[in-house]
């Protein structure tokens, strides 16, 4: 890859990476009025919106092959559906802050996974790097002995962690011969087929009790804009140049992102122990990730 394609790769991911940092302050922002389904699901049928327009305007619609239609409804079922379903109930439970570090451990578990779907080999550096980081979670949600955050919030974002990862494997195979914007469009159109069903039967009934606030309104279509179009179509088009494991490297950054975001807008402050918890799950994932570069 020409270094100048591999810079604007590498802004890309960066700039995603960065956008869905503050995501998860902006989701806690929208739960304020809205349940998580009724959240995900309006944020999901705007993006839908935006993306239909975006595809008409610049004539980059394309259509889908049959053959090809399994690979779309695989991926739009692990992300957006799973990963915002499981995302939006865990950050009712848990910090953005502790959410983002979950969210990091992406790229660490992804090869686990790859061994358990196509049988993809796992050094012991992979397990080295998931155990210790494992040991920085356990530092940022138990404290003086006691779990601090509700086991079932992290369940719930470990849910929405192994998500991506099928997402990730699933979008690699869609052939390149479709373009990143008719790709998250279709994607994002079939997750709607579960998203609106799901949203019937779960938040309708006692959508009247939500007590509705601008700010959260504003907060959901910033989420559509920036995390479900222009970020979902820049990190399509970065995992199909560099590749899954190297895209979902970059969600190392997140922690260290979300933690400044909260202490700039909310003076929020990480105790000592805490912070040792973010350092330690980096270096997890950077031993996983710097063995894995070698052994390939």
């Amino acid at each position: 890859m020409k270094s100048k394609s591999l810079f604007w790769a590498y802004a890309s991911v960066m700039f995603a990476m960065t956008v869905w940092a503050s995501s998860f302050i902006l989701t806690r922002i929208g739960l304020e009025s809205f349940q998580p389904v009724t959240l995900v699901t309006m944020r999901m049928s705007l993006a839908v919106l935006l993306l239909f327009l975006v595809a008409k305007m610049s004539g980059k619609l394309q259509r889908i092959e049959r053959r090809h239609i399994p690979l779309f409804v695989a991926g739009g079922f692990a992300e957006p559906f799973c990963y915002f379903i499981c995302e939006a109930y865990g950050l009712t439970m848990v910090s953005p802050t502790v959410a983002s570090v979950i969210m990091s451990t992406i790229p660490l578990f992804s090869p686990l996974l790859a061994y358990i779907m196509i049988r993809e080999r796992v050094s012991w550096f992979n397990i080295i790097g998931i155990v210790i980081s494992l040991v920085g979670v356990l530092m940022l949600v138990v404290e003086r002995e006691q779990v601090v955050v509700e086991p079932l919030g992290i369940i719930l974002l470990f849910g929405a962690v192994a998500s991506a990862i099928v997402y990730a494997v699933f979008l690699r195979k869609i052939p390149t011969t479709y373009n990143n914007v008719s790709v998250v469009f279709y994607i994002h159109l079939i997750s709607l087929f579960f998203f609106i069903p799901t949203f019937f039967i779960v938040d309708f009934p006692t959508i009247g009790e939500s007590v509705f606030q601008w700010r959260s309104f504003i907060a959901i279509l910033v989420l559509a804009i920036f995390a479900s179009v222009i970020s979902f179509v820049l990190f399509s088009s970065v995992v199909r140049k560099i590749g899954v494991t190297r895209a979902n490297a970059f969600c190392n950054v997140m922690p260290g992102i979300t933690a400044l975001l909260m202490y700039l807008l909310y003076g929020e402050v990480l105790p000592l122990i805490k912070i040792i918890g973010i350092v330690i799950v980096i270096i997890g994932l950077f031993i996983s990730q710097m063995q894995l570069r070698k052994h390939r």
